[in-house]
């Protein structure tokens, strides 16, 4: 039986039948195999690096220090301490109009750092672009620091200049290669410069208002070291819930960095959810070529059963046959994900690291998994139906073929379509959701595939040329064929097109939000003694309408009484503003930007109580309402103010806002710094290094820069998505193909009676042509509909701002939808018109 199904299977590989096959396992085994690689890499760095990513056995983060008592348990247990300190600050370098300023990471680290792994120094700026250098456990020199290699640009400065941090001077030593806890494999938002931390108060750096991370890395002894670093894990976070100390995560080896993790699993399931979707729109394309094997087969399966097979023996025989091939599919599906996944990290640039782990055979394994599970749901119920074939099929030719149990057949499909989405989302309700939104678009597509075939009938009589007739009836008559075509196409155009065109629309409508003349610069740390010489300073350099605001860090304790917890909240965003420190203010007047949307703004007379006016959005993720209480812990002082008005912000503006504004009475005596934000145009960017070199404890943060820089960013992760998204588009062309090749013996027949009735070549391949047209640009309306619906949700759910989508994606959508349809249609059916009528209706 094995070598009849060898034999069998070689000569439906030389008659073209398993090709097509073969190529829809391909493309949706590669999609998934791409991203399987891909993220089994960098969760394969994350478990490797997992000491690395912390430089300790366990790491205490904290918004405030260190408490000595902390320290002294931790000593009291043997435990080996090391202390960083991480600030953004502005680095400055060179001396008078020549001076630059950039904005940096500042990490102040004392002796003993990192107590796990090490830090990679050279004096190159090309070795240390490339992690390149020499490992060393020692930290910079009294007088020096040593810096990532972008900054050298920004301060236009060399390995042995000076710059100026604060109110100190040092010399650029060494330049970072590796840092061992810099965090996980992604590129940090600005440039490393790390000084001793013994030199940190002479910089004057850290000032009231500062947001200032502190760490206490501890390492576990050379003996029994394991349980000592528990059990003050244990002490420390039972002191803390006692103490009801905020504002402290503990990190571990065994958690490692939660929240590279958290964002791995993120990219993890959307981008395996976009493999999936080329796999899906594959699957159909399987098991329409599954079909068309079957009906082809048909009169070789009864000469079979009349040379004495059984119905099992037929069925193992194609089973086998469709076991090779699914074998063959997914091992080169396979081969060509890895491919894939090196586009992606190429794609992905500095973003991920460069010396990765080695592959593992796990993406491998579960890509023939996919491959096997996607032939058996798709694949496998049409063929069955081959065992069905009776023996007089030989002799009565006009016998319908097999019918497949439809019930069956598509169950088993439902049943492979949502084992996918749970292995790949790896949860149920994501899973469900998925579900449901594949189904959804699916059947509006097809239902407004359909509306538009019925309306194409309409017009058929309207044109008096016989091509566009012949095409409009071909559509028509095939209308499940045409609908499936149509839909397939659409649903692998709009994903390009949601990120390609409509990407382009968004990013549009972004920067239009922003006025010409919104900020650009903020100026942050400005101490109450400065507040009046800095706008003196902004008003002689023609700065206009830069006001300066009271900032105040102050964490939420209590709603209405009830402390807050870590399980006050469910949400994840929830919790995570509950547990930080808000940047408050206080001012009599409401700024220009906002508007009361519920309650009234406050009165602040003398004797007023604390009111409080809160921004919408926080409100609504913190659940607060009009007439709640809230207390803040304000650098030890307990602050309550009851909601007294909700606001809405205009984000888009640029301009300085306050999630929580309270009344100045109540907040008179709370430690404050000044911010101020306004626009600087290019000609005065002097202005800024001016102010970071006359008042080295402020920073001037260059949004204009932080934006390019994000979009850059963006830019990159958008590419490599719309890499994933080709397979997409692949996928659905394997569809239009699919169909198209369904009905090749179909379309042969109808154009041998035609051209023996006398239509010409050329008419039907006109009819072809207009055809092919008809349904790539339906399908492209329809892939323009559904990108733009999705741009305008995200303009005004997601980004909010207005949404005014541009005709380019309906132009590129009909464009882009007929060319795949064209050109699918004629790989499809190229050979239906070279063949003579006559030996066409023979053959019938």
């Amino acid at each position: 039986m094995l070598s009849l199904s060898l034999k069998m299977t070689g000569r439906d590989w030389r008659a073209g039948q398993l090709r097509f096959l073969l190529v829809a396992l391909i493309v949706a085994v590669a999609a998934l195999s791409a991203v399987g690689f891909f993220v089994d890499r960098l969760r394969a760095g994350l478990n490797r690096d997992a000491h690395q990513l912390l430089g300790a056995d366990l790491v205490v983060n904290a918004d405030n220090p260190i408490p000595p008592a902390w320290r002294a348990e931790a000593a009291r247990r043997g435990l080996a301490m090391a202390h960083t300190v991480v600030f953004p600050s502005m680095a400055q370098a060179g001396e008078g109009e020549q001076s630059q300023s950039q904005l940096a990471s500042i990490k102040a680290v004392s002796a003993g750092y990192p107590l796990r792994g090490k830090v990679k120094i050279t004096t190159s700026p090309e070795r240390a672009g490339e992690a390149d250098g020499s490992a060393t456990q020692a930290i910079p020199a009294p007088g020096t620091v040593w810096v990532d290699a972008a900054i050298l640009t920004g301060l236009k400065a060399a390995v042995g200049d000076t710059i100026r941090l604060g109110e100190r001077r040092f010399t650029i030593a060494q330049l970072i290669a590796s840092e061992p806890d810099r965090g996980a494999a992604f590129l940090n938002f600005a440039p490393r410069v790390m000084l001793p931390l013994s030199e940190l108060d002479a910089t004057g750096l850290v000032q009231t208002g500062s947001r200032v991370t502190y760490r206490l890395l501890l390492a576990a002894p050379a003996q029994g070291g394991e349980g000592a670093v528990a059990a003050y894990r244990r002490w420390l976070e039972a002191h803390i819930k006692s103490a009801a100390v905020k504002g402290v995560r503990i990190d571990s080896l065994e958690s490692g960095r939660p929240e590279m993790q958290s964002t791995l699993e993120r990219a993890d399931r959307f981008l395996s959810l976009v493999g999936l979707l080329s796999a899906m729109l594959a699957a159909v394309a399987v098991a329409m070529a599954a079909r068309r094997f079957m009906l082809r087969h048909v009169d070789a399966c009864a000469m079979l059963r009349c040379l004495g097979l059984t119905q099992n023996q037929v069925t193992a025989l194609y089973l086998i046959e469709f076991l090779l091939v699914g074998l063959a599919g997914s091992a080169l599906g396979v081969a060509v994900g890895f491919g894939g996944h090196l586009v992606l990290l190429e794609l992905l640039g500095k973003l991920v690291q460069s010396d990765l782990p080695p592959v593992s055979a796990l993406p491998a394994v579960q890509g023939v998994a996919t491959g096997m599970l996607l032939l058996i749901g798709f694949a496998l119920p049409p063929i069955l139906q081959l065992r069905n074939v009776p023996h007089n099929r030989v002799i009565r030719r006009e016998q319908d073929a097999p019918q497949p149990l439809a019930l069956l057949s598509y169950g088993l499909g439902l049943c492979s379509f949502v084992v996918l989405l749970l292995w790949q989302a790896g949860d149920v309700q994501l899973a469900l959701l998925t579900a449901l939104g594949f189904l959804g678009g699916f059947a509006l597509f097809a239902l407004s595939g359909w509306l538009g075939l019925k309306s194409l009938k309409t017009l058929r009589g309207a044109l008096r040329h016989q091509s566009w007739r012949f095409a409009v009836t071909s559509l028509q008559r095939r209308p499940g064929a045409s609908i499936v075509q149509i839909v397939a196409l659409a649903l692998g155009l709009m994903a390009l097109l949601l990120l390609t065109v409509v990407r382009g629309d968004l990013m549009g409508a972004w920067r239009s939000a922003t006025p010409a003349d919104a900020p650009n610069r903020f100026i942050i740390n400005i101490q109450p003694e400065q507040k009046d010489d800095i706008a003196r300073r902004l008003a002689g350099a023609g700065v206009a309408n830069a006001p300066l605001y009271p900032m105040i860090r102050g964490r939420l304790v209590a709603v209405n009484g009830a402390a807050i917890t870590p399980d006050t909240y469910a949400e994840e965003r929830a919790r995570n503003l509950a547990e930080r420190e808000f940047n408050l203010s206080t001012m009599a007047q409401m700024q220009e930007q906002n508007r009361i949307v519920a309650g009234k703004w406050f009165a602040d007379q003398a004797g007023a109580p604390a009111e409080a006016s809160v921004e919408e959005g926080i409100a609504k993720t913190l659940k607060l309402k009009l007439g709640d209480r809230l207390r803040f812990d304000i650098a030890g002082t307990p602050v309550e103010a009851a909601v007294t008005s909700l606001r809405k912000l205009e984000w888009g503006s640029m301009k300085v806002n306050f999630f929580v504004i309270i009344n100045p009475a109540a907040m008179a005596d709370t430690p404050q710094s000044w911010i101020t934000a306004f626009h600087l145009p290019a000609r005065q960017a002097a202005l800024g290094n001016a102010l970071t070199r006359d008042y080295p404890n402020l920073t001037v943060i260059d949004v204009g820069g932080v934006l390019r820089q994000v979009q850059a960013v963006l830019e990159q992760v958008v590419t490599a998505v719309e890499f994933l998204f080709s397979f997409t588009l692949a996928a659905g062309v394997l569809v239009l193909y699919a169909a198209l090749m369904g009905s090749q013996d179909e379309r042969s027949r109808e154009a041998g009676l035609l051209r023996a009735l006398g239509a010409t070549r050329r008419q039907l391949a006109q009819a072809q042509l207009i055809e092919f047209a008809l349904v790539g640009a339906l399908a492209g309306l329809l892939a323009a509909a559904g990108a733009s619906a999705m741009g305008w949700a995200l303009a005004t759910y997601q980004f909010k701002f207005d949404w005014s989508g541009g005709a380019g994606v309906w132009l590129a959508g009909l464009l882009a939808g007929a060319a795949c349809a064209i050109a699918g249609g004629w790989l499809g059916l190229r050979n239906v018109l070279r063949q003579p009528p006559l030996q066409t209706l023979r053959e019938a």
